[in-house]
């Protein structure tokens, strides 16, 4: 397996506009000449829009469909960084969903959470039914007012819906110097080991640490194989995904995304059990726990079916704020230490670098500044375009 194959299998994102610039010559970000490169990392198949123009659509077509702006913005910014992370899966691509469910009524487009219960570091609230991300900043936020307090907040949600990258919260407690962590149950599209049926979501995790400078470790995952979002990606351009990545009905192996996405589903971490597919599944299971069952929100097959706007989605999700103060002294020294420490490792290949979680979100956000804006698949643009007629609003303009 080559470079080009191998660096899909770690990140959300799309590597292949810059991978041949970055990746196999490691330029180090700081010694980048951004004007040497910019021309040359959009696709052909690429169009590029600006962080401006994407926020200004996103929040058009969500107060169009009915939500207040403060939800419209919180979304939209959410959106917005999934994309400029890289992780395709969980930014534009997932606007109509949102669209969709403010317009149905499945999910509020205005009001507050509600924290139904608390001591000194935990917190359990109520998300109202409103838009995931108006659910997630609120207990991020106030995870973080309680670790300032007690050493850690944790605060669990009910009533949430898709609330976009876990990553986001996760370095929204990063950026106040904490530890922070986020998890969410999802729809049950993932089968379970040894089950003939989908029982569980993608579940993702995220932790965000900070080293010292700039520097982090982030790790954002789904405890399946791959998102859900990036079978929706494919099966967009026309790719076949690898046999890993999920099932068709019954589950049998496939590498059709369509036979995925319709009536099949996803595998958990690891794919099937004989290379520790059960792993993942044991992973799953524990952040629904956290979530779901901890919450009291739905849990496991008990949560709307994926893209059903047959009722409420009753998510369950958890955030965690740690001040590293808290403990032993010294903490993103130490932390910076073991990221050098696996970065400067032997590389199985020349054209290999090894790398620790964040690394490859952040040469994306480069690559975003490089631009001046998003790189889109020509496909993605048709969905925008279409989008934006079918809602009445401003088409995207192209930088």
């Amino acid at each position: 397996m080559n470079l080009l194959q191998r660096f899909p299998l770690f990140t959300c994102g799309h590597i292949s506009r810059y991978q041949s610039v970055i990746a196999i010559k490691s330029v180090d970000k700081k010694t980048l000449n951004r004007r040497q490169y910019s021309t040359e990392m959009a696709a052909p198949d690429e169009s590029v829009v600006s962080k401006d123009e994407m926020r200004r659509f996103m929040m058009d077509c969500m107060t169009t469909a009915g939500a207040s702006e403060s939800h419209a913005t919180q979304l939209a910014l959410v959106l917005l960084e999934g994309d400029v992370r890289g992780h395709y899966s969980h930014g534009l691509n997932r606007l109509d969903m949102y669209v969709r469910d403010v317009q149905q009524k499945v999910c509020k487009g205005d009001g507050e959470p509600v924290i139904l219960k608390e001591k000194a570091g935990t917190a359990w609230v109520d998300g109202n039914n409103l838009l995931g991300p108006v659910v997630g900043n609120f207990c991020m936020d106030l995870a973080i007012k309680k670790a300032k307090d007690a050493g850690i907040g944790w605060v669990v949600a009910k009533g949430s819906n898709h609330y976009g990258i876990a990553g986001w919260y996760a370095l929204r407690a990063m950026k106040q110097g904490m530890l922070g962590m986020s998890m969410t149950n999802t729809s049950p599209i993932s089968y379970p080991t040894r089950s003939a049926v989908p029982a569980l979501g993608t579940n993702p995790i995220s932790l965000a640490a900070p080293g010292t400078g700039d520097d982090a470790f982030v790790l954002d995952m789904a405890s399946t194989t791959v998102a859900i979002g990036k079978v929706e990606l494919a099966a967009r351009k026309e790719n076949p995904v690898p046999l890993s990545w999920g099932v068709g009905a019954g589950g049998k192996e496939t590498t059709d995304p369509s036979h995925v996405l319709n009536g099949g589903g996803l595998l958990p971490l690891g794919g099937v059990e004989v290379s520790g597919g059960y792993k993942g599944y044991g992973l799953s299971s524990m952040i629904e726990i956290f979530c779901g069952i901890l919450a009291g929100a739905h849990w496991g097959p008990h949560v709307r079916k994926w893209m059903s706007t047959s009722a409420e989605a009753d998510l369950g999700q958890c955030f965690v704020a740690i001040d590293p103060e808290a403990f032993a002294p010294g903490f993103a020294e130490r932390l910076q230490d073991f990221m050098q420490t696996m970065r400067a490792l032997p590389t199985s290949s020349p054209s290999f670098k090894v790398e620790v979680a964040g690394d490859m979100e952040r040469r994306h956000e480069l690559l975003v500044n490089d631009l001046g804006g998003i790189p889109y698949h020509k496909n993605q643009i048709a969905f925008v375009n279409d989008l934006a007629s079918k809602l009445g609003v401003k088409p995207v303009a192209l930088v």
